[in-house]
């Protein structure tokens, strides 16, 4: 139901951090913006009880939790944190009569259309304007690997939850495969997470680095600074083999879902290869398709450079908008 003209709560919920604010309208009051850490505290409905307390314990109408993990029904589970997070719980914090559990990528989704322009940085051009709008599609790269599609009609918008992240690393050569043996050995299958995300950038460069005979032990912050100062063929090697795979991903996504109206990548580790994605070859690797490489070349890519779009996601989910 429409929550317009009421205020509403929003919460982006990660792995390491949460993001609360006030919504009206489903326009996000970006003043009312809090980041919480989550660790030492037991848990989101704790978060949003402290959060409404700070703010003058407010009456809310609507509340709605973009989470980092899988939901089944009226519940959440973060993928990097034991939290489960329920609709009754949030209900109960909040005071809030209507409550909205959804996938963070489900809450990007949301968030298209609403997003400032100076926000989106396109990496890779459409080669042609295409005249269906729809769908779109996002694909988020940061403390895991995961996207949704977003789908507009008659009835309004509908974003689909996945967990791709987690269906097999595609293998195409020899070196592919040295890597996928590699990277099963921590738990005996090698999914596209493993690899592309923040710790799966972690397990590239030691493969890489046990390929050229040296140890690696970077974390991945150290990885990009490696990346970007150029130099070293074992960081050299991570950053090509990561975009090439994030552009077959990609790629194999887009070919799926059809998103004429353009791809939207997110997340920290996406936005940290900005600058490298053309050095590294990623729109040569996204088309990389044989006899459908002109049709993937109908879909353009762009960067989401908006830290709060989940936010917005969630607050045009709760204005029926």
């Amino acid at each position: 139901m429409p929550l317009a003209q009421t205020l509403s709560l929003v919460a982006d919920v990660g792995g390491t951090n949460t993001r609360v604010a006030l919504a009206r309208d489903g326009i996000v009051d970006r003043a009312s913006i809090r980041r919480f850490a989550n660790a030492g505290n037991s848990g989101l409905d704790a978060i949003l009880r402290d959060y409404l307390t700070d703010k003058g314990s407010p009456e809310v109408a609507g509340a709605c939790a973009a989470v980092a993990g899988p939901v089944e029904g009226e519940e959440a589970r973060l993928t990097n944190l034991d939290w489960t997070i329920g609709r009754g719980g949030i209900a109960a914090a909040t005071g809030a009569r209507h409550v909205a559990v959804i996938n963070d990528l489900q809450a990007q989704g949301h968030a298209l259309g609403h997003i400032a322009a100076g926000c989106l940085r396109p990496v890779i051009p459409q080669a042609a304007a295409q005249p269906a709008a729809t769908p779109q599609l996002v694909i988020g790269v940061g403390t895991g690997f995961n996207a949704a599609v977003v789908h507009d009609g008659p009835a309004g918008r509908l974003v689909t939850a996945s967990e791709c992240g987690h269906a097999t690393l595609p293998v195409r050569s020899e070196a592919d495969l040295h890597l996928m043996r590699f990277v099963e050995t921590a738990h005996g299958f090698a999914g596209v997470e493993d690899v592309l995300s923040g710790r799966g950038l972690e397990r590239l460069h030691a493969w890489a680095a046990r390929e050229a005979g040296r140890n690696g032990s970077l974390d991945a912050s150290a990885i990009m600074a490696a990346i970007g100062a150029g130099g070293d063929p074992v960081a050299e090697r991570t950053g090509r083999t990561f975009v090439r795979l994030l552009g077959t991903v990609a790629g194999d996504l887009a070919l799926i879902h059809l998103p004429f109206g353009g791809i939207y990548l997110i997340g920290g580790v996406a936005r940290a290869f900005t600058a490298h994605y053309d050095r590294f070859g990623l729109a040569a690797a996204f088309r990389d398709k044989g006899r459908f490489t002109s049709l993937a070349a109908a879909f353009p890519v762009s960067i989401i450079e908006d830290d709060y779009a989940a936010l917005t996601g969630c607050a045009r989910l709760l204005a029926g908008a």
